[in-house]
């Protein structure tokens, strides 16, 4: 052996030397990958050409293997690193020659090109990275950190550590609103950093609050590295686990586990919603402590300027926090208790299918004692014991048509079932009582009777609800009756949105707010998956950016408040109405919200037009499309180069070497650390793509083939890849912040500024480590759409 040292070793030590060469030669990533996968091929089949490179293999011809096999042990669980004292062969790396190897990859290639870049079932997902990259380019060049920063800055500032703690609440903010590190770091760079050190600020601390507050959008949804990463994960994943269920003799995984071996892009951003608040958290908590205890390097500032606040901390506590608190913790009551809920009564012309066991029990007794170790004999028992039952009913009950008699009493029981208050009404009025309510605490002073009657109004529906609206009440009516009580809203939210706007806070605040509750409302909530959903945050992001750049202007913004209205009228009918054409059932409520809904349809897509043409003329939009086109070209390419240098480890046994030492280790928990160190390693050299590329498809089907939650498995790696952006001397984070840095900030400030952030990563994957239920709680509480 070469240097002691098996022919793989020797391969897997060329394939980086290569990837590390061609990443600091100075060519683009995504090229330097393809370019390393090429020549490293190159190399390890000239040498094992030559003769030079062995791979000592496992002779499966000796008695001793045959008995290892005899007495149970698994094929594929035997490997030199569990069994070094069997016998050893010693073979090429390419046993049919270099060339066939070469002829396989390159079909290879052509064919994970169409799965997952050109016509995959993972390119619909992947389109979510194109849509939200240029959201977020959108909103940063609508300059919307330039007022949140100034904002923050005034309500934070005068507290010790005011500014780092206001640059973190906008890094978390545009973290869910634009998740571009790179263009938030550069702009809070610009904006804050001089502003921080002419104020005192240590030049470590203040660097290291802007990199570590940019790189939040890694993590906090809509995050182009849970996008990407859960896309990868879902199909590893899956295949591991379909893997581990045929080892221990099951026919599926979902035999084998009990429920679907799935884990969705949508799921992954519920999961990392608590995981990101928590991280935004440390890093604020952090800042607040640091300036405490050295008050000379975090002074507190105070800026001119703004409106002078006409709300006392009694008012604020009352209308900001208490009326609020009261709303949301009153209509989650109610609709614990059934008071609000579905009024839906539809029912189906079926019967409903009979619940089945908890887990199959008709396996085999290979199959049934591994379900036993994993679920327990409890769990095996009691879904023997349902099974049984089951059978003595006849069996699992199918579906059957119902007649007219069962469908009038089915239809009657859903409706004494329904809820008193609808949903979609008590979402809309309370949401008017909450911006009613926040009204009253920016301006106290003013004449409070027009906000009482819009809480009046508020109340008026939610009565007229429980009275007069019904399961059975047809839209149009439903519409009408409502409309009175609307109107009488209106009377207090036509003043109350006039003194929003007065706030400065709030001014800056809501657009951007609406837009992230709009785009992660639809994602955690499970109304549709994260493609449409960005698909509406990058036209949204279009939007907002054409109404500020009109209003800096001093232009009327009319047409794209309307089309922002109109998007709220297509949204309200299709949800009250059946907007199906070509059926019997249509009324003529329903025919009057088609053509309604037609109208507001058009009337947003003329919008979006028009904000597309404000932007274009102004010389904002095409540097948009342009910046959004390469950072889409660099993931694709990078993606495309990432397969081949997978394929080139694949080709001479580098892949599943390494997944066999993994596996050599008795403890999943013990891989599972020995992955996270790799990992954290592997972010001080390279960047957060290539290890997603590169390393998780090495590594993936060992940590995913195990018993921990690919939630949480994913949620871990995603926390673990951010600190790629932070570690020197290769985060990207110091590159774009040393970029923007004034000449007294050297590169050492920043390295240094970096490391307690480091560490308060490492922090939050403990607590996650600790306390897994931080990154499940959101996705077992939320629908999983």
């Amino acid at each position: 052996m070469l240097f002691g040292l098996d022919g793989v070793e020797i391969g897997l030590i060329i394939v980086f030397l290569c990837l590390f060469g061609g990443i600091m030669s100075g060519f683009p990533v995504a090229f330097a990958i393809a370019g390393a996968g090429t020549i490293s091929f190159a190399i390890i089949a000239a040498l094992d050409s030559a003769g030079i490179l062995l791979h000592q293999a496992i002779d499966t011809s000796t008695p001793e293997y045959s008995a290892l096999l005899a007495e149970g042990v698994v094929r594929d669980a035997v490997s030199v690193f569990r069994y070094p004292e069997l016998p050893r062969i010693e073979v090429p790396l390419f046993p049919e020659g270099w060339e066939s190897a070469l002829d396989r990859n390159i079909g290879f290639i052509v064919n994970r090109m169409n799965e997952r870049v050109i016509a995959g079932a993972s390119i619909e997902t992947l389109l979510a990275v194109l849509m939200f990259v240029m959201m977020g380019i959108t909103l940063e060049r609508s300059k919307i950190a330039n007022d949140l920063l100034t904002t923050m800055a005034r309500v934070f500032g005068p507290l010790p550590g005011g500014l780092a703690v206001s640059i973190v609440i906008v890094g978390a903010f545009l973290a869910a609103s634009t998740g571009i590190v790179g263009a938030t770091v550069v702009t809070m760079g610009l904006l804050a950093l001089p502003t921080m050190l002419r104020n005192g600020y240590s030049p470590e601390f203040a660097t290291g609050v802007i990199a570590a507050s940019g790189t939040l959008g890694q993590i906090i949804p809509p995050s182009i590295v849970i996008v990407l990463l859960g896309t990868l994960a879902g199909d590893i994943y899956s295949t591991a686990q379909e893997a581990r269920a045929a080892s221990a003799g099951c026919t599926d995984a979902l035999t084998y586990l009990g429920e679907p071996a799935v884990v969705s892009v949508g799921t992954l951003f519920q999961a990392a919603l608590l995981p990101g608040i928590l991280l935004a958290g440390l890093y604020a908590a952090y800042a607040f402590g640091y300036a405490l205890l050295n008050p000379a390097k975090a002074p507190p500032v105070t800026f001119g300027g703004g409106r002078p606040s006409l709300t006392t901390r009694n008012e604020a506590l009352t209308w900001y926090l208490g009326v609020p608190a009261a709303l949301i913790l009153g209509a989650v009551a109610l609709g614990a208790t059934g008071v609000i809920g579905s009024q839906d009564v539809t029912v189906g012309s079926f019967s409903e299918t009979g619940a089945t066991a908890s887990l199959r029990t008709n396996v085999s007794p290979e199959c049934r004692a591994a379900m036993i170790d994993l679920h327990g004999q409890a769990a095996w028992d009691r879904a023997t014991e349902e099974q049984t039952a089951i059978d003595a009913a006849g069996g699992v009950q199918q579906a059957e048509r119902l007649t007219e008699e069962q469908l009038v009493e089915v239809r009657a029981a859903a409706i004494r079932n329904a809820a008193p208050i609808g949903t979609g009404i008590a979402v809309i009025f309370l949401s008017l009582g909450l911006v009613l309510a926040v009204a009253r605490g920016v301006d106290p002073l003013a004449d409070g009777r027009p906000l009482l009657i819009g809480a009046a109004g508020v109340a008026f529906a939610l009565a007229l609800d429980i009275l007069l609206v019904g399961p059975t009440t047809s839209p149009g009516a439903t519409f009408a009756l409502i409309a009175v009580p609307f109107a009488v809203t209106m009377v207090g939210m036509i003043p109350a949105v006039g003194r929003l706007a007065r706030n400065d806070l709030l001014q800056v605040v809501f657009p951007p707010l609406v837009l992230i509750v709009a785009v992660l409302g639809s994602i955690l909530g499970g109304i549709t998956n994260p493609t449409p959903a960005a698909a509406l945050g990058a036209a949204g992001a279009i939007m907002l950016a054409g109404y500020r750049k009109l209003r800096e202007e001093g232009s009327s913004a009319a047409p794209i408040l309307l089309a922002s209205l109109a998007v709220v009228v297509m949204l309200l009918f299709g949800i009250n109405f059946d907007l199906r054409t070509g059926i019997d059932s249509t009324t003529f409520g329903d025919a009057v919200a088609m053509v309604v809904a037609q109208v507001a349809y058009h009337a947003a897509f003329l919008g979006l037009l028009y904000a597309c043409w404000v932007l274009l003329r102004s010389g904002v939009l095409g540097p948009v499309v342009r910046e959004t086109a390469k950072v889409t070209s660099m993931v694709f390419t990078i993606l495309i180069g990432s397969q081949l240098l997978n394929l080139v480890l694949i080709s001479f046994g580098g892949e599943h070497y390494v997944q066999d030492f993994l596996r050599s280790f008795d403890s999943e928990l013990r891989v599972f650390l020995v992955v996270m160190l790799v990992l954290f390693v592997l972010g001080f050299v390279l960047d957060f793509l290539e290890i997603i590329y590169i390393v998780i498809p090495i590594v993936g089907p060992v940590i995913y083939g195990g018993t921990f939650d690919p939630k949480w498995v994913t949620i871990m790696i995603a926390v673990n890849l951010q600190t790629s952006f932070l570690t020197p001397p290769f985060g990207f984070a110091l590159f774009y912040l040393r970029g923007v840095a004034p000449p007294s900030v050297s590169t050492g400030h920043i390295y240094r500024g970096v490391i307690p952030f480091v560490l308060i990563q490492v922090v939050g994957l403990l607590v996650l480590w600790l306390f897994p239920s931080i990154v499940t709680i959101v996705p077992n509480l939320l629908p999983a759409g």
